[in-house]
């Protein structure tokens, strides 16, 4: 069955001391979250609210996601994950459905989305025997700037609409102790340590041989994309570059075609190699990054698991109009420690000035650097138990 269709959940069994005082901490494993999704042009916010409902599954609560587009998960977690419910949001009749259940007892509200007005007031109007409207956390975007630690779990009443009178919590990811921190399950280290690259090169049918450097793409249309191309194809070390489905895939497919030295590129006797993948799962786009030397990621949630990975990586940030995302980048860059060869590769993959793209590495630094962010990641708390002890503190009004 596809997850999208999947409307199967653990069965939970509640302690009688919850009934009597409605409260999480009497409930236990008893929780449930919905949490609310919108599919903007990319995957990555579904990315990341699948892996939270899937965690908090894994930790004993019950999640309910709210996407409005639950398409990509056919691809991005075939298998399903028991105790997530997955739900179209643009099903009337299981909108109906869910206003006659039970009310969550927290309520998630991803990057900005807005829940279906019945939908939080039945969370706003939850009677004390269910536990009553308990904690309503807005879940913000991914940054390393300062303004981060400052917002970070303030709160935000509500004034209007079916939820007035309750108040949100800002609840921000990042990548310093006064933040939320950065979802990670418990045994994604060990996997990884298991992890054996030829094995997965050839249940992927990707041909490789020894000595033969492995790049991931995955991006949007970066400015020096073509650039780069003709770089691994000039460099005497063979490249070969696993380039994912979907835009990534369109652009180096563009780029080839319009190649003014196409003896340089690949099938022109250069040294780089091209292998097309499909659609990876969650756990085999993992694989991908740790099979890698260099991975090239985007956006939010391939951004966190290349930085689990440990190697060398490269990030073409969300483009805005206002190209507020040079300020997001440099702030990021600051936080990583980037050596000014990783910075200005940066700059130039992401469009900033005329400056050409420079070539990759030296590696060695950047994957010292990227080994180091990860050790200081690694000693904070993780997002998940940082947002269920933020959700304990407010049920019990110490927060």
């Amino acid at each position: 069955m596809a997850p999208a269709s999947i409307a199967s959940s653990r069965v939970l069994v509640c302690a009688e001391a919850t009934a009597k005082t409605g409260t999480l901490a009497a409930m236990g494993t008893c929780t449930q979250w919905d949490i609310f999704c919108k599919v903007i042009d990319n995957h990555g916010d579904l990315g990341v609210c699948w892996r939270l409902a899937c965690q908090l599954a894994s930790a004993g609560e019950h999640a309910r996601l709210w996407v409005d587009d639950p398409t990509a998960l056919n691809w991005m977690a075939p298998a399903g994950c028991d105790g997530v419910q997955v739900i179209d949001w643009s099903d009337t009749e299981a909108v109906r459905r869910a206003v006659a259940d039970s009310a969550p007892h927290v309520l998630i509200e991803a990057f900005g989305c807005d829940p279906e007005p019945e939908l939080v007031a039945r969370f706003a109007q939850a009677p004390a025997a269910e536990g009553g409207p308990q904690a309503w956390i807005n879940l913000e975007y991914l940054s390393a700037e300062p303004y981060v630690e400052k917002l970070h779990r303030l709160p935000s009443p509500v004034f209007k609409g079916p939820g007035a009178g309750l108040t949100k919590r800002f609840f921000y990811p990042g990548f310093t102790p006064a933040t939320g921190g950065l979802l990670r399950e418990p045994d994604l280290m060990a996997r990884q340590e298991r992890f054996d690259r030829a094995h997965w090169l050839e249940a992927q049918q990707i041909p490789w041989q020894e000595g033969e450097r492995l790049v991931s793409l995955f991006c949007y249309e970066p400015p020096a994309l073509a650039a780069l191309l003709t770089q691994l194809a000039a460099d005497p070390v063979p490249t070969r570059l696993l380039v994912t489905a979907g835009r990534a895939a369109r652009a180096v497919q563009a780029c080839i075609s319009n190649a003014e030295a196409p003896d340089r590129l690949p099938g022109g006797g250069g040294s780089l190699s091209i292998s097309y993948l499909p659609y990876l799962s969650q756990t085999d786009f993992d694989h991908l990054l740790w099979a890698c030397d260099l991975n090239f990621v985007r956006g939010e949630d391939s951004l966190v698991r290349a930085l689990w990975a440990g190697a060398p990586l490269v990030w073409q940030i969300y483009p805005q109009d206002d190209d507020a995302h040079h300020v997001k980048l440099n702030a990021w860059l600051d936080w990583l420690g980037a050596p000014p060869s990783l910075r200005l590769f940066h700059h130039a993959w992401n469009g900033f000035g005329d400056s050409p793209l420079p070539p990759p590495g030296p590696l060695d630094a950047w994957r010292e650097t990227a080994r180091a962010a990860r050790d200081r990641l690694l000693a904070q708390d993780d997002l998940l138990a940082q947002l269920r002890h933020l959700v304990r503190q407010l049920v019990a009004g110490k927060s």
